[in-house]
């Protein structure tokens, strides 16, 4: 019987001592195969793995049901998630009070990537990872990727690979152990630990994992759907390097390396960053109280989904599965399913030549600790067509217009294990020096380093904002 891995401590880990700094940048330089090779290779595993999802009615969902007297989604084994209902009052934003659906999974995930030392390079343990939920099949995914409910095998199929390394103690040596929250729109207190392990002997050979160095991840970030968002949450907690600009280079290159690297004066000390961040999670009241699912007014269901009576948001579809390289071969399941594509951008700025990332305070229902920090722009724009602009996020328009100058712009995917087939646009836009400095007050210049970090300590920066600065990296 798999054992439960222990969970951690108050004190996260988190190695930025410079010698990892320097093994993580010796592995960013570092493209030993060309990114062509490696997305060959995932679409091997693609046609060697085939998933077939099907969307079916709630009535032969197999093994879940609608609980009596609640109408909640659950599993018939009490495990995995369900599926209820919660009433929202808050005093941000223009929505004073709402009710949602919203998935709640007691279990801490673990998201694990083993990492190992080759000819002084770092490498890292990725699985071709199938979800239900995902666009395109397999994406390269942690070493590692489950919940409790399927290590302690509840689904009563083959244990997780390479699970050992995270659950035995003494089997290799952490650079980061975090918790880090999810998407707070989606999830209910959802929490997960995003894990590094360092090994130094040698590890079993599978075909669906493979290892790749940091530069190679990086690389493959500039591909729509290649990386998924565990493997991005994950990696966006390491102490990230910056490649050191060319003497022949300037502007943006050199800016972002003073922003990873903290060379050069910024706008806001760490410590007012920190300070910023908590005023505004002191400052808003957040008030979610869970409902039952069949009462959550707006919402309607049939006999195949659960949706907004606007058909905004998204909807709560069931699923048939059958995969081939999962611990369990045939599933059924409840998926998310996002009314429209996301966004999330970073508007960025250099500011005496230091690039600084325009950070926002978020609150979600689903947050722990009210506010996090999210990226500039975070929604799903479909949502507000037809509102007034003035309902509109703040900076919305600008990232749409097409103004600024566009760095990055690639379409990512959310987690395919409860999300059907979410898509999020991730931008990053400069803009120029007439932009003003003087922002409102739920936003704050910060750089890169800053924002590093507040992602070392747990529910300080959202999932979406640890994904984007992770692509800023790619950038560099």
């Amino acid at each position: 019987m798999a054992v439960a891995p222990t969970a951690p401590t108050l004190r996260s880990t988190y190695d930025s001592s410079p010698e990892t700094v320097e093994r993580l940048a010796r592995s960013a330089r570092a493209m030993p195969e060309p990114v062509e090779e490696l997305l060959a290779w995932l679409a091997d595993r693609r046609l060697r793995n085939p998933c077939q999802v099907v969307p079916v009615p709630f009535a032969q969902l197999e093994g879940w049901s609608f609980a009596p007297g609640s109408d909640d989604l659950v599993h018939d084994s009490g495990r995995f998630f369900s599926v209820e209902g919660v009433h929202v009052r808050t005093d941000y934003g223009y929505v004073p009070e709402w009710w949602q659906p919203i998935i709640h999974q007691p279990d801490r995930a673990i998201l694990g990537i083993l990492a190992r030392e080759r000819d002084g390079v770092l490498q890292f343990l990725m699985q071709a990872k199938v979800e239900p939920g995902n666009v395109n099949g397999a994406q390269f995914s942690p070493t590692v990727q489950a919940t409790t409910s399927n290590y302690l095998r509840t689904h009563k199929g083959a244990g997780a690979r390479y699970l050992e390394y995270f659950s035995e103690p003494g089997r290799a040596r952490a650079l980061v152990d975090i918790l880090q929250s999810e998407q707070g729109s989606w999830f209910r207190g959802k929490r997960n630990r995003n894990i590094v392990m360092e090994v130094d002997g040698d590890v079993e050979h599978h075909d669906d994992f493979r290892w790749l160095t940091l530069g190679q991840i990086l690389a493959l970030l500039h591909y729509p759907n290649a990386v998924n968002m565990d493997a991005r949450t994950v990696l966006s907690c390491l102490p990230l390097p910056a490649r050191a600009p060319r003497p022949a280079e300037a502007g943006f290159n050199a800016a972002l390396w003073r922003s990873i690297t903290g060379d050069g004066r910024t706008l806001l000390t760490l410590g007012q960053g920190r300070s910023w961040l908590t005023m505004r999670k002191a400052l808003y009241t957040l008030a979610t109280r869970q409902v039952p699912l069949g009462s959550v007014a707006g919402w309607l269901r049939d006999e195949s989904e659960i949706y907004h009576r606007d058909r905004r948001y998204f909807r709560i579809l069931g699923v048939n599965v059958r995969a081939t390289n999962r611990e369990v071969h045939h599933w059924c399941q409840p998926l998310l399913a996002p009314q429209g594509l996301g966004l999330v951008a970073f508007i960025v700025r250099r500011i005496d030549g230091v690039l600084h990332v325009l950070a926002r305070a978020d609150l979600r229902p689903g947050y722990r600790d009210t506010v996090e920090l999210g990226p500039t722009v975070q929604c799903t724009p479909a949502n507000f067509i037809g509102l007034p602009a003035r309902r509109w996020p703040r900076y919305l328009d600008l990232v749409l217009s097409g103004a600024g100058q566009v760095r990055y712009d690639v379409l990512q995917s959310e987690e395919g294990g409860r999300f059907y087939q979410a898509l999020t646009r991730h931008m990053v836009l400069e803009v120029g020096e007439d932009f003003p400095l003087d922002v409102p007050d739920d936003f704050a210049w910060l750089t890169a380093a800053q924002l590093k970090a507040l992602v070392a300590a747990s529910y300080q920066v959202n999932i979406e904002a640890r994904s984007l600065l992770l692509c800023l990296h790619a950038l560099s």
